[in-house]
């Protein structure tokens, strides 16, 4: 995984769940920060597309179960 495009993706994830960047990892889910429901997903899914200028299908949306897998899917959008 590129470490540019997971601190990237760590950091607005971060500004979205409201948390610190720091306190994110590669395996932050839903389950692990009480902060991650559906609206801030909805709302991550979208600064996201904005930042990296891409669109997820509904399908990869609801395939973003951690940090680490969104950096993946990010990674590979911007690679492709």
């Amino acid at each position: 995984m590129n470490p540019g495009v997971f601190e990237k993706v760590r950091a607005i994830a971060a500004d979205i769940l409201q948390v610190k960047s720091g306190a994110l990892s590669a395996d932050s889910s839903p389950e692990s920060v009480d902060s991650w429901d559906s609206v801030r997903h909805l709302n991550l899914v979208l600064a996201l597309e904005e930042s990296f200028g891409f669109q997820f299908s509904p399908e990869e949306t609801d395939q973003m179960k951690n940090i680490g897998q969104i950096a993946g899917m990010v990674e590979s959008k911007t690679a492709g």
